[in-house]
């Protein structure tokens, strides 16, 4: 597509995928194979990487959900090539994808380090997010949970977050169907560290305990990761209870429309990568 620094800028494809889950492992980040994968089939237009010499040495990801929002992720450059304007050149291609598809709002989710950078390209705060941890306890299967109708994630995700990300839902579904109640529902998945519990919209805090109970019955022996909103005091409340503890705190930023859902109804985010 296009040169910086040395390296082509090209869209991720499926032979990609080991080398950009290495280059996330290296990070230290919890996404597999799978998580790859699936960014690819929702977005192939907005995974790019930068390669330099045949290697993949930057990614960026960019998932539209509709024209409402778009989300950006997965911001990564290998060491070696740190310094050379990798990430700005990747950012500003997603940034232009983003303005050419017409899209109202921009956010992700940034460490200390990117928040300068984000902040030249024009993103503003918003809220904080923070990542809460347990350790893996041993216990029984919980029960297979039924999944709810599509219908009913896009009536009660939608009003949550903001704009409508059945596509994801589903997508997520494909490896586990939800535990449910009614229009409240908490999905989990593997990770190459641990267990993910995300995303949780849920109409009431009572119903948020009862299926994170539910969820983790699960035997997860590496451990429990929880994205959440802070403000949201019911997850934190709940996450305090069950044994979980904060280990992470990150800033959530926008760029374009102010865009904010039922944020109270959000009891785990679907992911840094994903909002």
């Amino acid at each position: 597509m296009s040169d910086c620094a040395g390296a082509t800028l090209r869209l991720l494809n499926a032979n990609d995928i080991p080398a950009a889950a290495q280059l996330s492992a290296k990070a230290g980040w919890n996404q597999t194979d799978e998580d790859w994968r699936a960014l690819m089939d929702l977005a192939p237009e907005g995974c790019l990487v930068m390669e330099v010499d045949g290697e993949l040495a930057a990614t960026t990801t960019l998932l539209c959900y509709g024209r409402r929002l778009a989300w950006i992720g997965m911001v990564l450059t290998k060491l070696q090539y740190r310094g050379r304007g990798l990430a700005r050149r990747l950012l500003t291609e997603a940034l232009i994808l983003a303005d050419q598809k017409g899209i109202e709002t921009v956010k992700l989710d940034a460490t200390d380090q990117g928040k300068p950078i984000y902040e030249r390209l024009g993103f503003r705060s918003e809220q904080a997010v923070e990542r809460w941890t347990r350790p893996g306890l041993a216990g029984a299967v919980a029960p297979a949970a039924p999944a709810p109708q599509a219908e009913e994630w896009r009536e009660a995700d939608s009003l949550a977050f903001g704009a409508d990300r059945s596509k994801l839902l589903e997508r997520l579904a494909r490896g586990k169907p939800p535990f449910s109640q009614a229009h409240s529902y908490l999905f989990t998945r593997p990770g190459r560290q641990t267990t993910y519990l995300g995303p949780c919209v849920c109409e009431d805090s009572v119903t948020a305990r009862t299926l994170m109970e539910c969820a983790l019955q699960t035997p997860s022996p590496s451990g429990w990761f929880w994205d959440l909103l802070p403000k949201n005091a019911g997850a934190v409340a709940i996450a305090s209870d069950l044994g979980f503890a904060p280990s992470r705190r990150l800033l959530r930023m926008v760029r374009g429309n102010e865009l904010r859902g039922k944020e109270e109804a959000i009891y785990a985010i679907a992911g840094l990568e994903l909002g």
